[in-house]
Order: C-alpha cells, then sequence, then structure tokens
C-alpha cells in the first residue's frame, strides 16, 4: 500500500549529509514540511555511494526518524544524484506529421521525446533527464510549447543528462534496501533550482550554483529554457582539507575553524585575531591566524569560483545572466563568499534559501541553503504529479530574499592587495579557544 498521496518523500544523499524529509501541498499551494531528519554522510565521496553498507544504514536511520514524525511508514521516494559523473549535452529531434490540417498534440512531443532517450552514448552511463527547451513548427522557431499548433515538421531542442549506470544503480539500491521504492532521480541542481531561483530570474538569465561537501552544482537558465547543468568535483571538503593541512590540524577541528572563523576574503578578516587550537594527543595548542587562515580559504575558493566560470562560458550564456548568480548549498554560507564571487564573475550575487511552511517549530532550520536541495526535490515530485505536465518545469513562483553583507566588494581593490588595518589593533592580540571539551 502506497502511502498518502498528498504526501511525498525525498532523500538527499550527499558527501556531508543524508537528509529524509516529508511535505505537502496545502490547500494555498505552498509546500508544508512535516518531517525531516540528517544524520552526517557514511560511504559516500563526491556524490558517489561508496560504501553500500555505511550508506543504507545512514539512510535507514532518516528514514525511520521522519516515519516517528510523520505517523506512518514511507513507501517512495525522489533521490537527488549528482557526482562527477555527470555530464550533458543539447540535442534536437523531428518528425513530419501526416496533415497540416490536424492540431499537433501532446503524443507528438512524446513521440521525439521518446526518441531522445534512445540516442547514442557511451557504454556504462545512461539518460537520467530529457528537458525539452524550444520547439520548432515548419519554419516558426522559438516555440515554446507547439500543442495546438497547425504544421508539417515539428522539431525539438532538448537538454539531456547523462549520468554512470553504476552510480545510478548503486543509489537505487541502497534505498531499496532500506524498503523504499525509488519514484524518479532528480538531477541535484535542477531540485535546487526548483527551491531557490525565482520565474523572473528564468526569464532574465541566471545560474544556480549548489556549493555541497564534495561538489559543486551549477545550472544555468535563460529565457525560461534550462541552457546548462554541470557538477565540478569540488565543494567545502576540498577547502577543508586544504585548512587541516596548512595549518597542521586535525580535520574535525579544520572544520569547525572555518565554519567559525573561515572568510573568503582575506583582506576582510580581522588583523590581529589569533584561534588557539587544541594540539594533537596532549601536545601544546596551536595558534592560527585568522587573517592567514582566509587567505588559505580565499585561494582554494578562487580555484572553485574559476572552475564555475569555466563552465558558465562553455553554456555560451554568461553574458545573458541578467540576474547573476545565486548561490546556496551549505558551502554557500562562507563570510564574504559574495563578495568574493561577484568580485571575480562581475556578476550580481544574492544567497538563495529555499522557502517553505513548517509543521513545527523543531523544523525552521529546513529553511536554510544547505536543504535546497532536498526541498527542491519535494518541489519536483509535485511538479511532476500534475497531469497533463509534458515539460519539466524548473522553477517554481517565489520571492527572492535580498541578503545584506556587512561588507561592501569595493573593499577589495585588486587580487592580493591587503587593507590597512586600523593602528590601534597593532596594540592587543585576541586569542579564543573554541575547541574546549566540553562543547566539541
Amino acid at each position: 500500500m502506497r502511502q498518502n498521496n498528498n504526501i511525498l518523500a525525498a532523500i538527499d544523499i550527499g558527501t556531508t549529509k543524508i537528509v529524509t524529509i516529508a511535505g505537502r501541498m496545502n490547500e494555498m499551494g505552498k509546500l508544508e514540511i512535516i518531517g525531516m531528519c540528517k544524520t552526517p554522510s557514511k560511504g559516500v565521496k563526491r556524490g558517489v555511494v561508496l560504501n553500500i553498507e555505511e550508506a543504507v544504514s545512514a539512510i535507514r536511520y532518516t528514514v525511520e526518524e521522519v516515519e516517528k514524525q510523520i505517523g506512518f511508514k514511507l513507501k517512495e521516494a525522489y533521490v537527488g544524484i549528482a557526482g562527477q559523473h555527470i555530464s550533458s549535452l543539447q540535442n534536437r529531434g523531428y518528425i513530419l506529421r501526416d496533415s497540416y490540417d490536424q492540431e499537433i498534440t501532446k503524443e507528438d512531443t512524446e513521440k521525439i521525446l521518446a526518441e531522445m532517450h534512445k540516442i547514442s552514448i557511451q557504454p556504462g552511463e545512461e539518460i537520467i533527464h530529457v528537458i525539452p527547451q524550444s520547439y520548432v513548427v515548419d519554419n516558426e522557431t522559438g516555440v515554446k510549447n507547439p500543442i495546438g499548433m497547425f504544421g508539417k515538421r515539428l522539431e525539438g531542442n532538448y537538454h539531456i543528462v547523462i549520468g554512470q549506470t553504476s552510480s545510478a544503480r548503486t543509489i537505487k539500491r541502497c534505498v531499496d534496501r532500506v524498503g523504499i521504492q525509488v519514484r524518479q532521480m532528480i538531477l541535484e541542481p535542477l531540485a535546487s533550482s526548483a527551491a531557490v531561483l525565482t520565474e523572473d530570474e528564468i526569464e532574465a538569465g541566471v545560474a544556480l550554483v549548489d556549493i555541497g561537501g564534495g561538489t559543486t552544482d551549477i545550472a544555468v537558465y535563460y529565457d525560461d529554457i534550462i541552457k546548462h547543468t554541470a557538477v565540478i568535483p569540488f565543494g567545502g571538503n576540498v577547502i577543508t582539507k586544504d585548512v587541516m593541512e596548512g595549518c597542521s590540524i586535525l580535520n574535525k577541528h579544520a572544520e569547525l575553524l572555518k565554519i567559525q572563523y573561515g572568510s573568503a576574503l582575506g583582506d576582510l578578516a580581522e588583523e590581529s585575531k589569533v584561534v588557539a587550537v587544541p594540539g594533537i594527543s596532549g601536545r601544546e595548542p596551536k595558534e592560527v591566524s585568522i587573517k592567514s587562515l582566509a587567505y588559505i580559504i580565499q585561494s582554494r575558493m578562487e580555484e572553485i569560483i574559476d572552475a564555475i566560470v569555466f563552465q558558465l562560458e562553455g553554456s555560451d550564456c554568461i553574458d545573458k545572466l541578467t540576474a547573476g548568480i545565486v548561490i546556496t548549498g551549505g558551502g554557500s554560507q562562507l563570510r564574504h563568499l559574495p563578495q568574493l564571487v561577484k568580485y571575480r564573475t562581475g556578476l550580481d550575487v544574492r544567497i538563495g534559501k529555499p522557502d517553505v511552511m513548517v509543521s513545527g517549530n523543531d523544523l525552521k532550520e529546513v529553511n536554510h541553503p544547505m536543504y535546497s536541495t532536498s526541498v527542491g526535490l519535494l518541489y519536483k515530485g509535485f511538479e511532476n504529479k500534475q497531469p497533463g505536465n509534458a515539460v519539466e518545469s524548473p522553477v517554481r513562483e517565489s520571492v527572492a530574499e535580498t541578503v545584506t553583507q556587512d561588507e561592501p566588494v569595493t573593499a577589495v581593490q585588486q587580487k592580493g592587495g591587503r587593507r590597512f588595518s586600523n593602528i590601534f589593533d597593532n596594540f592587543k592580540t585576541t586569542i579564543e579557544n573554541i575547541f574546549d571539551d566540553d562543547t566539541e
């Protein structure tokens, strides 16, 4: 017996966390979250499951906790997929219709769509999504929805997302072993887009950048059409690793240091501030300069941004991104990151957060960038449930939230430059210890 048709579930299997979430559409058409559980991810690296037993254990824990919250068993779920094995391409197909006098029907568009699923791809790969972009009816180009029009030749342009068969089947196997049927696998940047982008941004031109623990996912939209998707095999974990090696500290201390005191701009970090980090195996505590920490983070973050720009240039839409870039995901919370992205790309930047209702105060945290993919999977699930929805809708209607940053981007005058500190900063040094045994 399937779960309540008005309630859908989604599972986000990430590098740093695994999230199971359940929600429903209320009478006002607003997504309401009624259950959610997050646990540290195990057995997953850069979006790919490497240890099935550990991944299954983590997924089972989140599923059981959500079932306790909502009061019944989950039978199926929408599941996100990402990883460095993901690639995309553009393709075109066409059909010749029998008569000019008959209207183009949904069956005609589905014929072309079915042919796109048969295109030749590399061995060991499978098609994850075939997303209609636009149509051509005879010589009329730029048609968004040809149904009801008259014409002999119908052409369709499609964005096709491809992934490794083994990775997709491994994810499905993990979810199956928990007793959950995979309703559909959805590319994670498409899910995040559904949660945080607005219709105006999709029309004007926007790039969604989801910075996760193991990967950075990208989706580029222009004129209501998905133009490009990509997965960069770098995320917050590589920054943590750089901090660990650069400061000669443990990984867990590097992660805490990055989250609580990290900054993406070394010039804006406090010159005199020092943090004391516990020594390894009883050794003396190690003092880490906040400014040195910021320059380590900035160096790696600039490499990630350069990879993002490379993908945007490959989409041929970088000059059309009127709405700029929307960054989301757990990595988007790094202090001064929007300023650095704007400085390196020259585009407007905002932080994207999912805007959803919750059934209790204990679920308020879901309105956080790190849950954009999880919430977006539910949005895509409800979109796919709608009858007659032949085209995968990339977004919902929402209100963009403008995030006010503490420091303006103009504080960075040139790459590698430093600001002069206040002269009184030289008279004192602040030493803080955030790693007490009690709080750890």
